[in-house]
């Protein structure tokens, strides 16, 4: 049986809090993150925050290299169910 990502907006809290922290816009972000080879706009990145839509893993790896950030602060505050 497949099981999907529920989404979290704590997640999204999350991811915002980082790019604030580090200082960078929606847009500059997703500029940055192309760097990386994550071809992402600013409206999907947006629906990441806000909840709306799975982050993919591949945006985390290269989120977590922009940053120099652990795994643990894209997650931290979420309750895993079991």
């Amino acid at each position: 049986m497949e099981q999907k990502l529920k989404r979290d907006m704590r997640m999204g809290d999350n991811l915002r809090r980082l790019r604030l922290d580090h200082g960078y816009s929606q847009e500059k972000l997703c500029a940055e993150l192309q760097r990386f080879g994550c071809d992402i706009g600013r409206s999907a990145y947006s629906q990441y925050e806000g909840g709306e839509l799975n982050i993919r893993i591949s945006v985390l790896v290269a989120l977590k290299k922009l940053y120099g950030c652990s795994y643990d602060e894209f997650f931290e505050g979420l309750d895993i169910e079991n």
